[in-house]
């Protein structure tokens, strides 16, 4: 974005002096063109910048159980649309057993997608026998993204330093009925 608005307003520059001293006209066939060109380029570096996703990771087996303690799949449908209406794109990533601890058997990511009303990508069941926290560390760095958890990931803080950077980290609970999340 900085080059392409340096390249703007250097070609702006151009274009005017063209424009505004006698005898630099025959410069106009090369400052009108660069003017366009870095107009375009403004624009696209602005657009890309708006579309840009805003990843967090939502540690899915740590965020059902904020209710009450009780797991919920319920709690993680109301964390995810509340990181969405504030204008990030969630993914979560469940532990292997969080089937059977919300029904009693397993499920698979294409089923938790399906329940969450999130596209299959965007969710994951690690598999059995492997610890979550790692995957969903490792995802939230590959995305540049923030994880909503209330775990500290103490015993992953030599291979993760940055989970120890305000606002990495968003913890959630409920107050007064109410999910509230520290964006």
């Amino acid at each position: 974005m900085t080059s392409s608005l340096i390249l703007f307003l250097v070609s702006a520059a151009a274009l005017l002096t063209t424009v505004l001293i006698p005898g630099w006209s025959d410069f106009l066939t090369l400052s009108a063109p660069c003017f366009l060109a870095a107009s375009i380029l403004l624009i696209r570096s602005g657009i890309r910048r708006v579309r840009r996703k805003q990843w967090v990771v939502v540690d899915g087996s740590n965020v059902m159980h904020w209710r009450d303690g009780k797991p919920r799949l319920e709690t993680v449908k109301e964390a995810v649309a509340q990181l969405e209406a504030s204008g990030f794109t969630p993914g979560v990533v469940f532990d292997a057993n969080a089937g059977y601890l919300l029904f009693d058997k397993y499920l698979h990511h294409r089923a938790f997608a399906k329940r969450l009303g999130l596209p299959e990508e965007r969710v994951m069941v690690v598999p059995k026998g492997t610890p979550a926290d790692p995957t969903i560390l490792a995802a939230a760095r590959d995305h540049g993204a923030r994880i909503l958890t209330n775990d500290q990931f103490r015993d992953w803080s030599d291979q993760h330093p940055e989970i120890k950077d305000p606002g990495y980290l968003i913890t959630g609970r409920y107050a007064s009925g109410r999910l509230k999340l520290d964006l």
